[in-house]
């Protein structure tokens, strides 16, 4: 079992090495929480404010930027074709400008906020949704038993 993650760098930023350092370790933490037992891959797309307000304009409707849009290959995770050798999950674009505001706002590291984006992506294109109250206390209670243990909410 194992997660692919290509890595998109759309505007060569600088932050992007740092904040991709510990993938590996949220997604290997994933599987253990998840218990997952499938090959699985995804993309991690970098961008802007610019960028992903004109991705969530064109493709949710909402006219403003955001810090984080998932795109899964399928809407549902019972529609996954489970005998393939590697499941396409399909794409998180992170705002790096959103994390690095975010970072301020809660009070953590660039490298947190970025990885949480990502970690909330992960649930995202695995099926997890926060539409609903008890959908959202899941949803958040996984990503904070995936990321905690990897990178502390506040430094200090």
């Amino acid at each position: 079992m194992s997660f692919e993650v290509t890595v998109v760098n759309e505007n060569n930023f600088e932050e992007v090495e740092l904040y991709t350092r510990y993938y590996d370790e949220i997604l290997s933490s994933a599987t253990s929480v998840l218990n997952l037992e499938k090959n699985y891959a995804l993309s991690a797309i970098f961008v802007n404010d610019e960028e992903i307000h004109a991705i969530n304009r064109d493709y949710r409707g909402i006219d403003r930027p955001t810090d984080v849009i998932s795109f899964a290959s399928m809407d549902d995770a019972e529609e996954f074709e489970w005998e393939m050798d590697e499941i396409e999950l399909g794409d998180i674009f992170i705002n790096v400008d959103a994390v690095k505001r975010q970072a301020v706002e809660y009070g953590h590291s660039e490298l947190r906020e970025a990885s949480f984006l990502f970690t909330h992506g992960v649930l995202h294109l695995l099926g997890y949704d926060h539409m609903e109250p008890e959908e959202e206390k899941e949803m958040f209670e996984l990503q904070d038993r995936i990321l905690d243990p990897i990178i502390a909410r506040k430094e200090g």
